[in-house]
């Protein structure tokens, strides 16, 4: 069976976290752990969170690594199985849009009304 590329999920992927928000993990392997998210990838809808779907790569001797061996890092995990952290309580929310006075759109805590950014 021939490799195909993995089918995009949608055009329009605005993710309701960004780069360095804090999240909490809610389902899979990793569940109930807390991460900071290194990078965003819309086109895919997922994160990559510190710490979380740690996976082991076998690396080849490079340049910056003469050694290679088996290196472990993060792999990107799914967005809806994450949720942000409450700036205000701490705890994990959903997140909110509201549009301010001047026109700017935000996002909002749902459990506590704080706006984040």
């Amino acid at each position: 069976m021939p490799r195909t590329k993995k089918r995009l999920e949608s055009h329009n992927n605005k993710l309701h976290v960004k780069k360095d928000d804090t999240v909490f993990v809610i389902t899979g392997k990793d569940k109930g752990k807390k991460g900071r998210v290194i990078a965003a990838y819309p086109r895919e809808n997922r994160v990559l969170v510190e710490g979380v779907n740690m996976v082991k790569k076998h690396a080849k001797p490079s340049q910056q690594n003469p050694q290679g061996g088996i290196l472990n890092q993060e792999a990107p995990i799914h967005v809806s199985n994450v949720m942000l952290i409450d700036p205000k309580s701490g705890k994990p929310t959903r997140v909110g849009y509201k549009v301010l006075d001047n026109g700017k759109k935000v996002r909002v805590a749902v459990k506590s009304g704080e706006v984040i950014d």
